[in-house]
């Protein structure tokens, strides 16, 4: 591990010279290139320079204890030492994270899309909350929120919602949450004060470039048909909205709520193009070794992932067994504690199977 983090560390001194030397500054396709190198692994030998100086410290520590006559100093010595040692096994761990293979979705952006499970009218309310929870994570992180399609129930809840959101590493922090979040608690319909449990799903997919994903015209049949819902008699009377079918996967997507038809269709391929770069995402993690589909699982929609109990005021994410007594903050979007938790546990899983490879 020391070699390669060497190696890295002598990259990055290349790396940044280079970003000093006038050819790489007039040239601004290099420049961008080795700016972007340089700031993938800038982290890496921040944390391994600390290490080292951690390393150093110790030595120095040693040292006193074993040169040193006065007792005061020795217990000074010791205590630091102690302090040292402690803090430079959880920097080693930190660097053995930093050096796993990285996810090449994490610097993607992500469309979300949630939909309104089992439990009715219920069902739809908690779908409009839960993309209200997101919007307001998005909102605290600085991303940015754009509603591609939606389709509202009669009780002002969401059936469907589509959105893309771009940022900082948006994937990163929001991959773990797709699967079924299930809600528990007395509707606003029911007389006798029952506890209903109803359902949402949610998909987090990276959003797919051209270069990730080739879609042939010959393989889309594309459709146009009047929007129907609230925006004026336009909405109604113009063949604004579209529906594209890839016919191979037979994935349909519909977007309705540009006044254009061509900005509906380019919202509509966006959507597109995630669903299938998701498909072929899917082909391969099925063609990996079955240690390495336990963690692959976590996407998968069947999953009952999360519970949100309101009698209760609690939080519990089943797969890593958390539970949050702050229902209503979580549901405002602060969650950052369950992201926190859950992508340091899927860090560790991963260290767990490729420690072999890292050493």
């Amino acid at each position: 591990m020391f070699e390669r983090l060497d190696q890295i560390e002598a990259r990055y001194e290349e790396l940044t010279k280079a970003l000093a030397s006038p050819e790489v500054i007039q040239d601004s396709s290099k420049y961008q290139k080795a700016a972007k190198a340089h700031s993938d692994i800038t982290p890496v030998v921040e944390k391994y320079r600390e290490y080292k100086d951690l390393k150093k410290g110790i030595a120095e520590s040693r040292a006193v204890l074993a040169d040193e006559k006065d007792s005061e100093m020795r217990a000074y010595a010791q205590e630091e030492l102690e302090k040292l040692e402690g803090r430079v096994v959880k920097v080693e761990e930190e660097l053995r994270v930093l050096l796993l293979p990285k996810d090449p979705n994490d610097e993607k952006d992500v469309v979300l899309e949630i939909r309104a499970g089992t439990g009715g009218d219920e069902a739809t309310l908690f779908a409009a909350e839960i993309f209200r929870m997101y919007t307001r994570y998005a909102e605290t992180q600085r991303w940015k929120v754009e509603v591609l399609s939606t389709s509202e129930s009669g009780v002002r809840g969401l059936k469907e919602v589509i959105a893309l959101i771009e940022g900082d590493r948006v994937y990163s922090r929001l991959k773990y949450e797709s699967g079924v979040h299930r809600v528990q608690r007395v509707p606003q319909t029911e007389q006798q004060g029952r506890v209903h449990t109803s359902a949402v799903t949610v998909a987090v997919l990276p959003e797919a470039e051209d270069v990730d994903i080739k879609i042939d015209p010959k393989d889309l049949r594309i459709d146009t048909f009047c929007s129907s819902g609230p925006g004026g008699q336009s909405v109604n009377t113009t063949y604004s909205a579209v529906r594209v079918t890839h016919i191979p996967t037979n994935t349909v997507v519909s977007c309705q709520d540009e006044k254009s038809q061509i900005k509906n269709r380019e919202k509509a391929m966006r959507v597109l193009r995630s669903r299938l770069y998701e498909i072929e995402m899917q082909k391969q993690q099925e063609a990996l070794a079955k240690e390495r589909k336990s963690m692959v699982g976590t996407g998968d929609r069947s999953e009952k992932i999360r519970t949100y109990n309101f009698p209760q005021n609690r939080v519990t994410d089943h797969r890593i067994g958390l539970t949050i007594h702050q229902l209503q903050e979580v549901i405002d979007g602060k969650l950052q504690p369950i992201v926190e938790a859950l992508v340091t546990h899927f860090e560790a899983e991963k260290l767990k199977g490729e420690s072999g490879g890292v050493m």
